[in-house]
């Protein structure tokens, strides 16, 4: 019997680099939908539901298709206490997010979706990241250098230059990027065998 083809609902380049490194074939299907937070949701709810729009809507666009397939779609989030940092819209609201995220500790959270057939499996990773102090003239040479205005919270862990302020992290590193790795591959390993 074939395996069933990995399909990653992501336009990220990042989910993209991090998936390759389980060195399974998969493909990659860009899926536009709407994150819509629902306050009546936790945190975790909302990520995960929000991962799960973005995997039915890929299931839709390869509903004609007759292959068997798992559909993996995520979505991360910056949370500092309840408050949700998306991605910035320019350079203020990204100087201001990193200026809020000094001297304390801050949540990542990825819920990621797996789809296959009428199965449904759900989960969300937390990764808490602490910054060494940044002044403004490097939280602004950082913002000039990288402009990282496609990531939630105004940072890459991954910048070169963003790691030279990663004090401590406790989690998954993959998770910080955009996608927990091994708990990723801890799910797929029934459906692809």
């Amino acid at each position: 019997m074939a395996k069933p083809t990995l399909i990653l609902a992501s336009q990220s380049p990042r989910r993209k680099d991090i998936l390759s490194l389980m060195q399974i074939p998969f493909e990659t299907l860009a899926v536009d939908t709407e994150e819509i937070v629902d306050p009546l949701l936790s945190l975790e709810d909302n990520i995960t539901k929000i991962a799960l729009t973005k995997a039915e809507a890929a299931a839709l666009v390869i509903a004609g298709d007759k292959r068997k397939a798992v559909i993996l779609a995520a979505d991360t989030v910056v949370a500092k206490g309840n408050q949700i940092l998306g991605k910035p819209a320019g350079f203020d609201e990204a100087f201001n997010m990193l200026k809020s995220l000094q001297n304390r500790s801050h949540r990542v959270y990825t819920g990621f979706v797996l789809l296959f057939g009428e199965k449904t499996y759900t989960e969300c990773v937390v990764t808490t990241v602490e910054f060494e102090p940044m002044s403004d003239s490097e939280i602004q040479r950082y913002l000039l250098s990288v402009k990282p205005y496609d990531k939630a919270g105004a940072y890459g862990i991954q910048d070169p230059l963003m790691a030279c302020y990663i004090k401590r992290i406790e989690g998954c590193y993959y998770n910080v990027v955009g996608l927990p790795l091994s708990r990723v591959s801890k799910a797929l390993k029934p459906l692809l065998c």
